[in-house]
């Protein structure tokens, strides 16, 4: 059974398509990542499959039921973006009311809000009032409300917003225990790097269309581009490589390597093939990768060529808005 399963999901908003035909499969202990840049349709997503907003057309489900049953709630941890929680209260305070609403019992809510609040780091401030805490610690205090439960499937939107470095380290480090423990993590964010980190799988959002797809390394693969280094002392034959029609290119680090290069259709065994011809020695092979944020920036700009730069130009013009 998938946890979060969408088809041909559709949303308008009067003559606005914030979603225009979304199809994606979220499985059980997967760490999911969606992207897109502010107006893409990640949170109008989120919110579909939470109940909160009706879907126009299509078909979204949320383990196993349609999204927006009741029940299902209960088994669904959420932290929303630019959440704001009474000052008035403590961390404890806080998760108590939060553990009441969510049915978890008075005496397992004694026990489970110390342990929670520990494994986010804020334990030690438990009694402090949340008008005392950094942006941080209340980001911290948001991923605690989502895990009180324990649910099946945690839906995280921007939980390292606002967090230090190592705080993230240690948010990243957390996701990875959850999804050891079977959980399901869906999750928003607009730092590439941590998503690239982290995430099983990541779909790419674009004004309301899902424009890629895939597992890191299917995304991340630079199709066609290799570094080879040979046995020191070796020369590369860039001569005969050029030749059968590769491109080849000497790099400064490592010492000694040259980025081959393939126009469609070519494969590197040629290349392979005529240095072990020639009893030259391969000590380093390695099919180039990008970053996810390489792929982003090209997907975007794919998907709506000129848009950061006409936004640039016009930059008295706001830009952002919802997600």
């Amino acid at each position: 059974m998938s946890i979060i399963e969408t088809h041909n999901l559709t949303k308008t908003y009067g003559r606005i398509e914030a979603l225009k035909g979304v199809s994606l499969r979220v499985e059980k202990g997967q760490i999911y990542g969606l992207l897109g840049q502010n107006g893409a349709g990640k949170t109008t997503l989120i919110k579909i499959l939470l109940g909160l907003v009706r879907l126009t057309e299509g078909a979204a489900t949320l383990l196993g039921q349609p999204a927006g049953t009741v029940g299902v709630r209960r088994r669904v941890g959420y932290l929303p973006e630019d959440h704001q929680f009474p000052h008035y209260h403590t961390a404890y305070s806080l998760m108590d009311f939060y553990g009441s609403l969510y049915g978890v019992p008075a005496s397992v809510r004694r026990r489970k809000i110390p342990e929670t609040l520990e494994l986010v780091g804020i334990a030690g401030r438990m009694h402090s009032k949340i008008k005392t805490y950094s942006k941080g610690m209340k980001q911290r205090l948001g991923i605690a409300q989502a895990l009180m439960h324990d649910p099946e499937l945690i839906i995280l939107d921007e939980p390292t917003d606002g967090v230090d470095p190592m705080g993230r380290k240690e948010i990243r480090e957390l996701m990875a225990t959850l999804k050891q423990s079977g959980h399901t993590i869906f999750l928003n964010s607009h730092l590439l790097g941590e998503v690239e980190m982290i995430c099983d799988r990541v779909a790419i959002l674009q004004r309301g269309q899902l424009v890629r797809e895939g597992t890191i390394a299917e995304l991340t693969q630079q199709k066609g581009l290799y570094v080879l280094r040979l046995a020191e002392g070796q020369s590369f034959p860039v001569e005969a490589v050029t030749q059968r029609g590769y491109t080849v290119r000497s790099l400064a680090e490592p010492p000694g390597a040259v980025e081959i290069a393939m126009s469609d259709g070519q494969t590197i065994d040629p290349v392979i093939q005529l240095l072990v011809e020639r009893g030259l020695s391969l000590r380093h092979l390695v099919e180039q990768k990008q970053t996810l944020e390489d792929v982003f920036m090209k997907t975007v700009e794919a998907a709506e060529p000129g848009v950061d730069r006409q936004r640039r130009r016009g930059a008295a013009r706001p830009v952002g808005g919802g997600n």
